[in-house]
This record gives structure tokens, sequence and C-alpha cells, in this order.
């Protein structure tokens, strides 16, 4: 259960997340929608540590995480993908896999220094590698440097990279941004594929109302950084709050 309690963050007099107290469960898919500069993004930073917050703390399975950086909290379980992708473009696709499933406590752990060991522990570390890059079916580039890859494959091997680190909580914030039309739905694949594991807990920042409507169980709108709306989605999205903050104007125009 990931939770945050009275979340807030201020910047100068501007409170850009407002007092939000929310609860995550395992085997959801939460869809995080509003209008522009609604503060989706900074409260995916307040929970996930790349900003710290002016008030309120977040929670995870009764852990708080709140004086945590976010390195520690990636160790605590909460996996976090960006709208611009976070990789090492000068290494191999397998070696930026491999690195990942070496920053697990499992990937870590060493029986001691001898020839053996670490032998058989960079042998693990890369036969899982292998495992992941062929559930997101990028074998094929597995030799392949980053920086070669289009910018579809590049989310995907992103979306790899979380795997590694088998969190509890996947954080993805607009996954199908930039992406082509024909890209896109290679990554929302991959997650329908992780929403079947009942046991993590799915956030979704997207602005795509089609793909919150087909993922989404849960949906909580954001406006002005208060939360103003939480429920399934038809009920979320019929709602006359966020017809009229969020929705009102692309309904008129279809």
């Amino acid at each position: 259960m990931l939770e945050t309690q009275n979340l807030t963050v201020r910047f100068g007099g501007h409170v850009a997340v407002n007092s939000v107290s929310c609860r995550f469960a395992p085997g959801t898919l939460t869809a995080i929608v509003g209008p522009n500069g609604a503060g989706k993004t900074t409260y995916f930073n307040l929970i996930s540590g790349q900003l710290p917050a002016t008030d309120g703390t977040v929670h995870l399975n009764g852990r708080e995480l709140t004086g945590l950086t976010a390195s520690a909290r990636t160790r605590a379980g909460l996996g976090r993908a960006f709208q611009l992708t976070n990789l090492f473009p000068n290494l191999s696709v397998l070696e930026n896999v491999r690195l990942a499933v070496q920053a697990t406590k499992e990937g870590a752990h060493r029986r001691g220094l001898n020839l053996w060991s670490i032998w058989s522990d960079h042998a693990a570390l890369t036969n899982r590698a292998l495992d992941i890059l062929q559930s997101v079916s990028m074998t094929a580039q597995q030799h392949a440097p980053v920086a070669s890859l289009p910018h579809g494959d590049q989310r995907k091997l992103e979306v790899a990279l979380l795997m590694a680190l088998e969190p509890s909580v996947y954080m993805f914030d607009e996954p199908t941004a930039g992406m082509s039309h024909d890209e896109a739905p290679v990554i929302l694949d991959l997650i329908r594929q992780l929403k079947k594991d009942k046991t993590k807990t799915i956030l979704l920042v997207e602005h795509k109302m089609d793909v919150v409507r087909e993922l989404a169980d849960r949906i909580i709108v954001l406006h002005n950084g208060t939360l103003v709306a939480d429920g399934e989605p038809g009920e979320v999205i019929a709602s006359p709050i966020v017809q009229e903050a969020y929705l009102g104007k692309a309904k008129e125009a279809a």
C-alpha cells in the first residue's frame, strides 16, 4: 500500500501540490489526470523523492519514506519512469538492464570475493537481464548501444529497467510521450502485462483519455495542485467538476 498524507510543496508563494492525501492499493492501476500545470508530475516527484515536500508524508507498506532520497525510495520499492528516457546511452541494451538487475538486493548480494562467486554472480545477472529483455521483445537488440535505438525502443528499455528493479510500485509519467502512433501500443501492451501481477501498484500520468479509459481501474484528478475527484473512470470522467476543469473543452471540440 502506497499512501500520501497531506502531501504539499510550495515554491515561494505558489502551492504546486496542495495537501493531497491518497492511498494506492496493490493490484490497481490509478491514472492521475488534470490540465497542464495541475501538479501531476510534481506530485510524482514528491512521491519518488525528486522533490522534497514542504509538508506531508509518503508511506509504503507502513514505512515512512518522506525523508529518504530518490535512490533510497527506489530500493524501498518505488520504480519511476520519466517523460524523458533515463538510460546510459553509451552502454549496450544488455548492459543497461544488467546494471539495473545488479542494483537490486539480490543482484547486489555477494557471497565472497573469489573467482567462482564473481563468475557465477555475473552469469546470474546476465541470465536475469536476458529474461527481462525477452519479456519486452528486445533480445535481438541486446548488443546495440542505447544511443542507436529509436525513441520507442528506448522507452521499452526503460520499462525493462523498471522490471529489473522489481519494484512494488510502478510509476509511469506520460509513457507514450514523443512516441509515434505505431510505437505507443508497444508500451501500453507492456503496462497491460504488468497489470496482471496483482501484487504490484501502478500509477500513470497520462493526457490521452482513450489510454486512461482503457487501462485505469481508478482516476484521480488534480486541478491547481488540489485533488478534486477520485473514483472509478466512468464516474470521474462524467463528473461536472472534471468536465469543467479538464474535459470540458475536449468534449465541446468533439
